[in-house]
C-alpha cells in the first residue's frame, strides 16, 4: 500500500506542477552525476516506488555492463556478484561526496581476476591504473576509473624487443623482474648451446644496437647456419665452410680427424660407413703405424661366432654385408632359396630377424625347418600323428595361416560329411563357437550347433534323440521330408501340399506366430471354418468328409438320396442354388440346407 502511495504522491505533485524538489530529494548528487539533478530525471536511476535498480545504474554504465556480462572483472567476483551497486555506490550526499571509495590498502586485487604478484604486488593503484595505459577513448576520458586495462604485459610496458619477438613476454620473463630471464632456455631455441657455447656471454651473440631511436638488442634474425656466422675462418675457405667435421665446440684446438684427408691413394678407400668413423678407431694414436685391411674381422670381431665359415675360415662379410652398415643386407630371397628352406607366400615378406633373431643374438644355423620351429602350435595339440603335430602344410600354405586348403573332400572323409546348407557354412561357425577354434570332440548331431526349437513340443519317438534329419535336409530347414502318416494323420489332397507352419505355426492374439505339434485336433472345423453354421453337425461333431474330399470344396460325391428328400423327376436336373438359397441369421450369411419343411407349396 506504501509503494501505491508514493507512486501516487510523485504523479500528483508532476501533475499539479509543484516544484517541490527540494522537500522530495533526500539530497544533492555527488559531482559526476549533477547532470541528473531535477524531477524530470528521478526515474533515470529510479524505478517509481522502488529503489535504484542495477538495471537502471548498468544502462548507464554501459562498459562496466559489458564486462559483467562477460563475466569478468570485480564485479563479476562471487563476492561482489548479486550484490546492488547503492550497497557501495549510494548518492544524494553533496556535490563533493566521492561515489567510487575503498580502502586501497586492503583491497583484495584477486578478485578483479587478474592477481598481483612478484614486483606488481610492491606497485601502488596508480602506476598502473591512469589514462596512459587505457586505450578505450570512452573510458580513458573519465576522471576517475579503474576500468581500461588490459591484461597483456604490452598494455602498460614497452616492447623493448620492437615486434621481433612474441607479445607474451611470461614466455620469459616472470612478475619479479625483466632481469635476469629466468624462464629463458636456449636450448628451447633452433640453436641449443653446447661446448664452450654455455659461457659466453648473451651479449657477445646477441649485441645491442640503436633501433628506432632507442636501445635495442638482437635476439632475432641472427645467423648462425654456418661456424663463419660468427667467428673468423682462419683456413681462408681453404676446407669449406663446415668447422665441425674437424672442430668440435668444446675447443678449436681438439681436432676431431681430419677427413679432409684423401684416403683413396691408399690400399683402402674410404665409402659410406668408413667416411664418418675417427680416424683413431682404427689407427689409434698412431695413424703411420701398419694396419692390416684385408677382411672385416681384421677390424670387426666376428658377429656370428664363426656360423658362418669356409676351408676353416670364416666367409668374407662383404657376402652379405656393405660399407653402409651391418643392418643392411645383400643376402637376397632367391640366395635364401638355395638352402634348405625356400622361402614362398609370406615368409618372402618376413623380417628376417623373426626367424634368426628369435633371443639376442642372431642364428643362421640348426634353427628348425618345420612350422612349429617357429610358429606356435595354435591348435595345442588337436592334430597329432605319432605323439607329433601335424604338418601345418596340410591345411595352411605359405601365403598365411588365414588361407585355408582344407577341401570339402578332405573334410568329407571324417566323421560329419558336409553336404547341402553346410557346404556353404563358413569354418569358424562350427570350429570357432568360443575365442578359440575348436576340431575335435564338437559334435556331430544337428542339436550340438543348431537350437531344438521343438523340444517339449514334438514327442521323442517322431524324431529320437532330437535327430533333426527325420524332419529336415541339409540342404535348407525349409525343406521338410517327414512322414506324417505315423501321427494318425495322413496328408491327402491339398493337405500334402501346404507348408507344416500352416497348420503347425498359428498366430497368437498379438500375431505372434506359436508353434504347435502335439495335441492337434484332426477335426476339420478346428482349422477350416464351418461355412454351414452346424447345419450338419451330428452329436457336437461336423464331418466334412461326407461331402467334400481333400483335393477342394467341392461335393462330387453327395448323394441326395441318402437325405430325408430324394431327388426325382425333374428335380434331377434343378441346380442345387434353387432350393438351396441364402439366408442370414443373427447377423451371419450363408446357404440352407437343411430345409424344415419340403412340401411342394413351399416351393412352387
Amino acid at each position: 500500500m506504501r509503494k501505491h502511495f508514493t507512486s501516487g504522491f510523485l504523479i500528483l505533485i508532476l501533475l499539479s506542477g509543484f516544484s517541490a524538489g527540494a522537500q522530495i530529494s533526500p539530497g544533492t548528487l555527488a559531482a559526476v552525476h549533477s547532470s541528473l539533478e531535477g524531477m524530470s530525471n528521478c526515474t533515470k536511476c529510479h524505478e517509481l516506488g522502488n529503489k535504484v535498480t542495477n538495471s537502471k545504474c548498468l544502462a548507464c554504465h554501459t562498459e562496466l555492463k559489458a564486462r559483467v556480462d562477460q563475466n569478468k572483472g570485480y564485479h563479476s567476483s562471487p563476492e561482489i556478484r548479486g550484490k546492488n551497486c547503492t550497497g557501495c555506490h549510494n548518492d544524494h550526499h553533496g556535490l563533493n561526496f566521492q561515489i567510487l571509495r575503498f580502502d586501497k590498502d586492503k583491497f583484495n586485487h584477486n578478485l578483479t581476476g587478474y592477481t598481483l604478484t612478484g614486483a606488481h604486488a610492491k606497485k601502488t593503484c596508480t602506476d598502473c591504473h591512469k589514462p596512459g595505459f587505457i586505450s578505450n577513448k570512452a573510458i580513458k576520458a573519465k576522471k576517475l576509473t579503474y576500468l581500461g586495462l588490459g591484461t597483456e604485459c604490452l598494455a602498460c610496458h614497452a616492447d623493448y624487443h620492437q615486434q621481433t619477438l612474441s607479445a607474451n613476454c611470461t614466455n620469459c620473463h616472470s612478475a619479479d623482474a625483466f632481469k635476469p630471464v629466468t624462464k629463458f632456455d636456449h636450448a628451447s631455441t633452433k640453436y641449443p648451446l653446447a661446448g664452450k657455447h654455455q659461457s659466453v656471454e648473451c651479449v657477445k651473440c646477441h649485441p645491442i644496437i640503436t633501433k628506432n631511436g632507442t636501445k635495442f638488442q638482437e635476439f632475432s634474425g641472427i645467423h648462425f647456419q654456418n661456424c663463419t656466422n660468427c667467428h673468423v675462418d682462419v683456413h681462408q675457405n681453404k676446407f669449406g665452410q663446415e668447422c665441425k667435421q674437424c672442430h668440435s665446440e668444446v675447443s678449436f684446438m681438439i681436432i676431431k680427424a681430419n677427413n679432409n684427408f684423401d684416403h683413396s691413394k691408399t690400399n683402402f678407400k674410404l665409402e659410406d660407413k668408413h667416411l664418418v668413423v675417427p680416424c683413431t678407431a682404427c689407427h689409434g694414436s698412431n695413424v703411420n703405424a701398419p694396419l692390416k685391411h684385408d677382411k672385416c674381422t681384421d677390424c670387426h670381431k666376428d658377429y656370428h661366432d664363426r656360423q658362418f665359415m669356409t676351408d676353416g675360415l670364416v666367409t668374407n662379410c662383404a657376402d652379405c654385408h656393405s660399407t653402409k652398415g651391418y643392418t643392411q643386407t645383400s643376402f637376397s630371397v632367391d640366395r635364401h632359396n638355395q638352402g634348405k628352406f625356400i622361402l614362398e607366400g609370406a615368409h618372402v615378406t618376413t623380417p628376417c630377424a623373426k626367424c634368426h633373431k628369435k633371443t639376442e643374438k642372431w642364428s643362421f644355423r640348426e634353427i628348425g625347418t618345420i612350422c612349429t620351429d617357429c610358429h606356435k602350435d595354435y591348435h595345442n595339440g588337436q592334430f597329432t600323428q605319432d605323439g607329433k603335430v601335424t604338418n601345418c602344410s596340410i591345411c595352411h600354405n605359405s601365403k598365411g595361416f588365414e588361407q585355408i586348403a582344407y577341401t570339402v573332400d578332405q573334410h568329407n572323409k571324417g566323421r560329419f560329411r558336409l553336404e547341402g546348407g553346410h557346404l556353404a557354412t563358413p569354418c569358424f561357425e562350427c570350429h570357432k563357437k568360443t575365442g578359440s577354434w575348436s576340431f575335435r570332440e564338437i559334435g556331430i548331431r544337428c542339436v550340438d550347433c543348431h537350437k531344438d526349437i521343438h523340444i517339449d513340443q514334438i514327442d521323442n519317438k517322431y524324431y529320437p534323440e532330437s535327430n533333426c534329419s527325420v524332419c529336415h535336409k541339409p540342404s535348407r530347414w525349409s525343406d521338410i521330408g517327414f512322414d506324417h502318416s505315423p501321427t494318425g494323420f495322413t496328408l491327402a489332397g491339398k493337405h500334402a501340399a501346404i507348408a507344416c507352419s500352416a497348420c503347425h505355426y498359428k498366430p497368437d492374439s498379438t500375431g505372434r506366430a506359436i508353434q504347435k505339434f502335439a495335441h492337434m485336433s484332426q477335426t476339420c472345423t478346428d482349422c477350416h471354418p464351418d461355412t454351414h453354421f452346424k447345419q450338419f453337425e451330428v452329436n457336437g461333431l461336423t464331418i466334412c468328409t461326407k461331402c467334400h474330399t481333400f483335393e477342394n470344396w467341392n461335393i462330387p460325391n453327395f448323394d441326395h438320396n441318402t437325405t430325408a428328400f430324394k431327388l426325382d423327376g425333374k428335380h434331377q436336373n434343378v441346380a442345387c442354388a434353387k432350393c438351396h438359397k441364402k439366408i442370414t441369421n443373427n447377423n451371419n450369411t450363408y446357404v440352407l440346407y437343411k430345409i424344415k419343411e419340403w412340401k411342394c407349396e413351399n416351393c412352387h
